[in-house]
C-alpha cells in the first residue's frame, strides 16, 4: 500500500531500493524509456524525473567543469603504491564532484568517468599515463581504494559513482577503434581481468565502461562476458555504460553489423545499459530495433533498471536530509587540505631511480642551474582538471634558494622565420582581422617575431611567441595565429613538422601533415584537405613553403653557460602529455627526444654535479643517462604541486619512497610486437620477462638504507583453502626518517604450465624513523595462488612447493622462505568430449577469434600454424577426430601430430570450402590404430581453416 505521504512507491524511501526502481521504470512511457537509454538522459516532470548526464570526468581530479583540486597522472599515483592515499584521492573527487553537482545537477553528474583499470602490458601505449600500471595486483589494490573513497562509506548512498575504464583489452591506439585483439583464457583470467574483478568485489564499483576494440573478434560493447562474468560472477550491482561513439563504430569502423538498429541491440543485450554516441541517431535506431524486433520494451527495462538503481542510491529522489551527501559545503572546493593532499601525492609519487650520492643536495647550496624544456612547465593532459594554481620545478627551487642565483634556460633555441622565396621575415600581425596572425612580410630582421622552437622528437616541434608567450596554432580556416595557451586538445593544432628539404631550406608542415604555405597577404596557412586524425598523420602532394630557420639564441648554449655557472645542475626533462603519445596516438619509442639525449649530454659535460629529473607519462629508456649521470628522479606531470615535490624531494624535505609501477626496458628491441596481447608467451611485464632491464618493476630508492630480517611464516603448508601469515622485520639503518615499501612476491617450483618468475601478492609502505624496526605481516590466501586450469576451464591451486620473496622490489629480494601447498595436482587431459580450441596449452601463427555459434574460435595468421594440448590421455583402441569448422572461402586441412610439431601425422582431415568465415560445420576423420598413451597432442592448420572445437575419441 502506498504511503500516503507519497503519490508513488518509488518515491518512498522507506521501501526496498528494487521495489522502488521498479516502480519508476514501469512509470515510463515506451518513448520516454528511449530517450532514457543515453548519457544525458531527459526529464520527465510529470514523475519528477530531472534531465541527467552520466560521465563527468575525473581521472585525477574533477575534470573540464572549473578549477578543482589536481593530483598527479594515475601512473604517478601507482608510483606511491599507497592504497590509503588512494581513498583519501578518491573521496576529494567525490566531495568536489558533489559541489559542481550542486551548482548544476543538470550537467554535472556524479557517476565519474574513472578510474582507468586496463592493464599495461606495453610501455608504448599512447595512455599508458591514465592506467596504475602493469601489474593486476597492484592495479587492484589501488583502484579499489579510490572507488571505495569515490563512492564512500554510507551503506546506501553513494557519494559519486565510479565508472571503471575500459573493459577490456584496451591497450594500443592505433586502430582502436576496428581492432580485435587475441586474447587466450589464461591471459583473459590471470591478467587482464584480475583488477576489475577486485574492484569489482571489494570496492563495489557502480559502473563500467566498455572498450572500443573487440576482444576474439567481438567489439567489446557486443561482448557477452559484461553479462557472464562482470554482472554475473562478480555481481555487479550498477550500470555500464558504453565508450563514446563505439555504438556507431561497431558499424562504421568494426563493419560488425550493417545497421545501428542491430548494432544498438546487439548491444543492450550484452549488458550496455546507456550509450555514449550521437543521441538524435540512437533514439531512431532504438525505434528502429524495437519496431524490427530486434529489441523489446522489456530490454529496455532491464538496462533503465540497472541506471536508476545507481540514480536511487545517488540520493536524487529522497530527502536531502537522509543523504549525508547531499549538502557538501562549497569551500570543499580547491579546499586548502585538498591541496595539502596533492602535494603530498606529488612527493609519495617521485621515484629516486638512481643516486650516487649527489642527493639529497645541502641547503647551503650557493648556486643553482635549472634547466631543460619542462624545467618552467607544469603541464595538465587530456583527462586533467583546471588545477587552481601551478607550481613549476623552476618556481619551487626559485622558492627554495631565496637569494641565492638561480640560473635558467630551456635548452631551446630561439629562431626567426624567412621565407625563402621572398625573403622577407615572419611577423606577428596586430590590427582588425589579423590580430596574432603570422604573416611573411617583415622587412628586416627586426622586423621579425622571434619563437622559441620545442623539439619533442618525431617531428613534432612548436613554436611560443618570446613576447606573449603565445603558441603559434592553427585556426579553422588554416591561418596561423599565435593565440594559444598551450600545446593541448583533442587537435594539437600547435604541433608541426619542421623537415630539411634537398634545397638545404625547412619545409613546414601543420598538426596533420599539411604543407604551410603563404597566402595573397603573405599570411601562413595550412592548405590541403583538412582531415581531422591525427592518429595518422596525412600527407600532402601540394608543395610546401620553403622557409629558412635563423637561429637568434642558441639554447643549448645558453643551458651549458647557466650549467657551468652554479655549483649543481637540475635538467628537467621528459613528455608532453599531448603531443606524439596520447589517446589515438601510441609512441614510436620509448626513449627522451635526441635533443633532449643531446641537452643533458652536454650538462653533464660542462657540470660533472648534475641531476636529471624525468617529469614523463611513460617509462624512458635512459641507458645512458643511467650510465653517467649521478643521480635521476622520475615524476609524472602532477598538476599544481609539481615544483613544490621536486623541490623537497631535490633537498631531503621529502624522503623520496615512490616505486616504478612499470618496468623500465632498455630498448624497445626487447618489447613484442605492440598488438601482440599475449604476456606468456611475449614474456611480457616482470612475471615473464627473462632479459636484463634498466629497472625493475617496484624500483625506487631511497636517501636512507633498511634493512631486512627474521621472516618467518606462521605454518609450512597449507592446504588449497587455508592461509598463511608471512611476518618479517624492515629496520632503518641510516640517519634520515623515510617510507620503505616492503613487496611480497611468489614463485611456483613446478606446475603443468609455463607460470610466472614471481609475481606481487603483497606490499605495505610504511614509515620508519632512524634507527626504528618494525614487523611487517602479509596475510596470502592459497586461492591467490591459483591459475586458470584450461583443462576444466577454472581457477586450481596446484600442489607443490611456492618460494615466499620478500624486498624492496621486483629484482631486489631480501628474504625468501618455502611454503608447501596442498592443492590439486592435474590430471591427464582427455580429448574424448568436445574441447574449445581457445583452451590449448600453447600455439604458433594463430590468433582468437569468435563463433558466432557461440563461444571464440582459433584462425591463422599465415598459412600454418599449430595448437597444441598437453599430457593427453589416449586409451588404446581405435580413434575419431571430429571438429567444428569454417573453411571459408578456400578451405583448408587439419591433420593431428603426436608429442612434437615435427611429428607424423595420425589423421588428418581436408575441408572444403564453407562459404564464410562464419559457415560452420562439423567434419570427422579415422585417425590411425594403437594410439595409446599420454601425449602431447598437435593440431596443425593449413589454408583457411577456423576451428571452434573438436575431440580425438577412441570407438
Amino acid at each position: 500500500m502506498t504511503n500516503k505521504t507519497y503519490p508513488y512507491p518509488y518515491q518512498n524511501p522507506e521501501l526496498p531500493l528494487a521495489k522502488r526502481v521498479d516502480d519508476l521504470i514501469s512509470r515510463f512511457t515506451l518513448e520516454e524509456k528511449v530517450e532514457l537509454m543515453c548519457q544525458f538522459q531527459t526529464e520527465v516532470p510529470r514523475l519528477g524525473v530531472k534531465p541527467y548526464k552520466h560521465g563527468t570526468e575525473g581521472a585525477h581530479g574533477v575534470a573540464w567543469l572549473g578549477e578543482a583540486t589536481s593530483f598527479p597522472q594515475n601512473t604517478g599515483l601507482a608510483c606511491t603504491w599507497n592504497p590509503e592515499l588512494m581513498r583519501q584521492i578518491g573521496s576529494v573527487i567525490g566531495d568536489e564532484a558533489r559541489v559542481y553537482f550542486q551548482r548544476n545537477p543538470a550537467v554535472n553528474g556524479l557517476t565519474i568517468w574513472a578510474p582507468t583499470v586496463d592493464m599495461e602490458r606495453d610501455p608504448r601505449w599512447g595512455r599508458t599515463e591514465e592506467a596504475y600500471g602493469e601489474d593486476p595486483h597492484l592495479t587492484g589494490a589501488l583502484t579499489t581504494e579510490l572507488v571505495k573513497g569515490l563512492q564512500g562509506d554510507h551503506p546506501f548512498y553513494y557519494k559519486a559513482v565510479a565508472t571503471l575504464k575500459h573493459f577490456y583489452g584496451n591497450n594500443n591506439e592505433v586502430d582502436r577503434g576496428s581492432d580485435s585483439v587475441s586474447i587466450d583464457p589464461r591471459n583473459k583470467r590471470e591478467y587482464y581481468l584480475k583488477a576489475f574483478e577486485r574492484t569489482f568485489r571489494e570496492g563495489r564499483a557502480g559502473s563500467m565502461m566498455t572498450a572500443y576494440n573487440g576482444i576474439n573478434g567481438t567489439p567489446c560493447n557486443l561482448n557477452n562476458e559484461v553479462n557472464d562474468i562482470v554482472k554475473g560472477e562478480w555481481e555487479m550491482d550498477g550500470f555500464v555504460v558504453g565508450d563514446a561513439g563505439d555504438v556507431i563504430g561497431t558499424v562504421m569502423d568494426h563493419r560488425y553489423v550493417e545497421s545501428y538498429a542491430e548494432a544498438v541491440a546487439g548491444s543492450i543485450k550484452a549488458g550496455i545499459d546507456s550509450m555514449t554516441d550521437d543521441q538524435p541517431i540512437m533514439f531512431q535506431a532504438l525505434r528502429d530495433a524495437l519496431e524490427q524486433g530486434l529489441l523489446a520494451e522489456s530490454d529496455l527495462d532491464h538496462a533503465l533498471r540497472n541506471a536508476f538503481r545507481v540514480r536511487f542510491r545517488l540520493g536524487e529522489f529522497d530527502p536531502e536530509e537522509r543523504n549525508p551527501y547531499s549538502r557538501v559545503p562549497e569551500h570543499k572546493l580547491c579546499a586548502p587540505e585538498h591541496a595539502a593532499l596533492s602535494l603530498t601525492a606529488a612527493r609519495e609519487s617521485i621515484v629516486l631511480l638512481k643516486n650516487e650520492g649527489l642527493l639529497p643536495l645541502p641547503h647551503t647550496l650557493g648556486s643553482l642551474a635549472v634547466v631543460g624544456p619542462l624545467a618552467d612547465e607544469a603541464i595538465t593532459d587530456w583527462y586533467s582538471g583546471t588545477p587552481p594554481y601551478r607550481v613549476t620545478p623552476l618556481q619551487g627551487l626559485k622558492e627554495k634558494m631565496g637569494e641565492r642565483p638561480v640560473f635558467f634556460g630551456t635548452g631551446l633555441d630561439r629562431i626567426r622565420l624567412r621565407s625563402a622565396a621572398t625573403g622577407k621575415y615572419v611577423r606577428i600581425m596586430s590590427g582588425e582581422g589579423a590580430v596574432s596572425a603570422l604573416a611573411a612580410t617583415g622587412e628586416n630582421a627586426a622586423d621579425a617575431a622571434v619563437f622559441e622552437r620545442g623539439d619533442w622528437g618525431w617531428g613534432s616541434s612548436t613554436l611560443r611567441s618570446v613576447d606573449t608567450g603565445k603558441f603559434v596554432t592553427e585556426t579553422d580556416s588554416g591561418l596561423l595565429t599565435a593565440t594559444a595557451n598551450e600545446a593541448g586538445g583533442w587537435f594539437v593544432k600547435e604541433v608541426f613538422d619542421f623537415s630539411v628539404a634537398s634545397s638545404g631550406k625547412v619545409e613546414m608542415k601543420a598538426w596533420n601533415g599539411r604543407p604551410i604555405v603563404l597566402n595573397e597577404r603573405g599570411g601562413l596557412i595550412a592548405v590541403g584537405e583538412n582531415v581531422f586524425d591525427n592518429a595518422i598523420k596525412v600527407d600532402s602532394r601540394l608543395p610546401g613553403e620553403q622557409w629558412i630557420v635563423e637561429i637568434v639564441e642558441n639554447g643549448m648554449e645558453k643551458a651549458v653557460n647557466a650549467a657551468k655557472s652554479a655549483e649543481t645542475a637540475i635538467v628537467v626533462v621528459g613528455n608532453n602529455p599531448f603531443i606524439n603519445a596520447k589517446e589515438t596516438i601510441d609512441r614510436a619509442d620509448i626513449v627522451l627526444p635526441p635533443t633532449q639525449q643531446a641537452l643533458i649530454q652536454a650538462i653533464r659535460a660542462a657540470n660533472p654535479n648534475t641531476v636529471v629529473v624525468i617529469v614523463g607519462s611513460y617509462p624512458f629508456a635512459v641507458n645512458w643517462e643511467n650510465e653517467h649521470v649521478p643521480s635521476i628522479l622520475f615524476t609524472s606531470h602532477a598538476a599544481q604541486e609539481l615544483g613544490h615535490a621536486v623541490t623537497d624531494v631535490l633537498f631531503g624535505d621529502y624522503n623520496p619512497a615512490g616505486r616504478l609501477n612499470m618496468t623500465w626496458y632498455q630498448s624497445v628491441n626487447q618489447l613484442p610486437e605492440l598488438k601482440d596481447y599475449d604476456i606468456i608467451k611475449g614474456k611480457r611485464t616482470y612475471q615473464y620477462f627473462d632479459g636484463k632491464v634498466l629497472y625493475p618493476f617496484g624500483h625506487g630508492l631511497s636517501y636512507t638504507t633498511f634493512e631486512y630480517s627474521g621472516l618467518t611464516l606462521d605454518r609450512t603448508k597449507v592446504n588449497q583453502d587455508g592461509q598463511v601469515q608471512i611476518s618479517f622485520d624492515v629496520h632503518n639503518a641510516g640517519k634520515m626518517a623515510g617510507d620503505e615499501v616492503p613487496q611480497l612476491y611468489v614463485r611456483i617450483g613446478q606446475s603443468r604450465v609455463p607460470r610466472p618468475l614471481k609475481t606481487l601478492k603483497g606490499f605495505t609502505r610504511l614509515h620508519l624513523q632512524p634507527g626504528e624496526t618494525k614487523q611487517v605481516t602479509f596475510t596470502l590466501k592459497a586461492e591467490e595462488l591459483a591459475f586458470w586450469d584450461v583443462t576444466r576451464d577454472r581457477y586450481c591451486v596446484e600442489s607443490g612447493e611456492y618460494t615466499m620473496m620478500v624486498g624492496p622490489s621486483s629484482e631486489v629480494i631480501a628474504l625468501t622462505a618455502t611454503l608447501q601447498v596442498e592443492g590439486v595436482t592435474i590430471p591427464p587431459r582427455s580429448l574424448r568430449e568436445p574441447v574449445r580450441a581457445v583452451n590449448y596449452d600453447d600455439y604458433e601463427q594463430v590468433f582468437l577469434d569468435e563463433c558466432r555459434e557461440g563461444g571464440e574460435s582459433i584462425r591463422l595468421k599465415s598459412e600454418r600454424g599449430w595448437i597444441a594440448f598437453r599430457d593427453v590421455e589416449l586409451n588404446e583402441g581405435t580413434f575419431r577426430f571430429e571438429a567444428r569448422v569454417s573453411g571459408n572461402l578456400k578451405g583448408g586441412e587439419i591433420a593431428v601430430a603426436l608429442d612434437s610439431p615435427d611429428g607424423e601425422a595420425v589423421v588428418s582431415c581436408k575441408l572444403l570450402p564453407t562459404g564464410g568465415r562464419q559457415a560452420w560445420t562439423t567434419v570427422t576423420a579415422e585417425a590411425a590404430t594403437g594410439l595409446s598413451g599420454r601425449h602431447d597432442v598437435y593440431l596443425h592448420l593449413q589454408g583457411e581453416v577456423q576451428i571452434s572445437w573438436f575431440r580425438l575419441y577412441d570407438i
